[in-house]
């Protein structure tokens, strides 16, 4: 389902110098001087059908860069990536809520950022709360959440996507463990509909719980 060849990815990052403002007009005559971030070098891999595939390593690794790239938020700058049937990438939990707008209105905007109808939404609400478990707090500003409320419910309206592949970057980070219980349920559940997922965390435990393999990248 998702085949990655020899990827590489390197990111140029500018050295900035605090100057004064008589520095800074001087400094337009200057040199500019940089350096090479490589994030990714001749990086291959290769997931089936059905597999839950688990990406581990340090902070500034690849991770989520591997992620972006295959989800086509990226352009490599070498390498081949093919994959089949319809994707959805879910690279931060809660893009797009509003801490002024009730919870109910939230899972709504979120909702149509992920590419769901408004009547699947508007369907689907009720079960969205309960999975959550938030059903007594559906009117409530999102303000007044809690960062853990607020994230299971942007985990509980993420997974109302139907897709083939599913690229996942730390949505496991996400309430007490009887909530990550839940979600390791639904990842499961995924697998049996013969789905086929990509999935970064920093959870060792919660990797071997749930993935068939696990790659790891170092810096």
């Amino acid at each position: 389902m998702i085949s990655v060849q020899s990827l590489s990815k390197s990111f140029v990052i500018p050295h900035l110098h605090k100057r004064s403002v008589k520095g800074s007009l001087f400094s337009l005559f200057d040199r500019k001087t940089y350096e090479v971030n490589e994030v990714l070098k001749d990086f291959s891999l290769e997931v089936k059908s059905g597999e839950i595939v688990g990406i581990m390593g340090p902070n500034g690794s690849g991770k989520s860069t591997l992620l972006k790239i295959i989800a086509g938020v990226y352009e490599p700058d070498e390498g081949t990536i093919t994959i089949e049937g319809k994707v959805t990438a879910i690279l931060e939990l809660g893009v797009g809520f509003h801490p002024e707008l009730s919870a109910w209105e939230n899972v709504l905007m979120n909702g149509l950022l992920l590419g769901l109808s408004r009547e699947h939404l508007r369907r689907e609400m009720k079960e969205i709360f309960r999975f959550a478990e938030l059903e007594s707090f559906m009117d409530m500003p999102l303000k007044h959440y809690s960062s853990g409320m607020a994230a299971r419910l942007a985990f509980a309206v993420a997974m109302q996507v139907d897709a083939d592949v599913y690229l996942l970057d730390e949505v496991l980070a996400v309430g007490d463990q009887a909530f990550q219980e839940k979600c390791l349920g639904v990842f499961r559940e995924l697998q049996k509909k013969g789905k086929t997922v990509l999935l970064v965390s920093h959870s060792e435990e919660l990797m071997n719980q749930l993935c068939d393999r696990v790659f790891s990248l170092s810096r």
